[in-house]
């Protein structure tokens, strides 16, 4: 069974306990609530046949780009996000993408999964859990 493509154009509909996931990274108040109102949308390209994963998140504050390759380690610079680097993995869970990053907060890491024109995001640090929802653009 092939697994599924994820490139397009999602904009965010929804999120749940994301100030306390970034309290849990440690983000200091202000920004915390600066980053809870932003919409932000995610641009992503995936080639499917080499597994090589654009993901670029969008916000009138600031943007994030990751780059990488499905299975393969890689270091993360989360500088725009809280100063921190880690080590990068991002692979396949049946047809949901996991990312695990190894720095100095454990459990860190997030779920990507496509329902059909909602992409999901599930995002983990320690025990916290916090979620977005996306739809897909026309």
């Amino acid at each position: 069974m092939s697994k599924p493509n994820y490139t397009g154009t999602f904009h965010m509909v929804s999120q749940d306990n994301f100030e306390n996931y970034l309290a849990a990274l440690d983000i200091n108040f202000a920004l915390r609530k600066i980053v809870c109102m932003l919409k932000p949308t995610k641009q992503i390209v995936h080639d499917p046949a080499t597994g090589i994963m654009k993901i670029r998140t969008l916000t009138t504050f600031k943007n994030f780009d990751m780059d990488f390759i499905l299975g393969q380690v890689f270091t993360e610079d989360l500088g725009p996000v809280d100063g921190r680097v880690c080590q990068t993995t991002v692979d396949w869970e049946g047809d949901k993408l996991v990312c695990v990053q190894r720095g100095e907060k454990e459990g860190r890491g997030w779920t990507h999964w496509l329902e059909g024109d909602k992409l999901h995001l599930e995002m983990r640090v320690g025990d916290v859990v916090a979620r977005q929802l996306f739809k897909k653009a026309d």
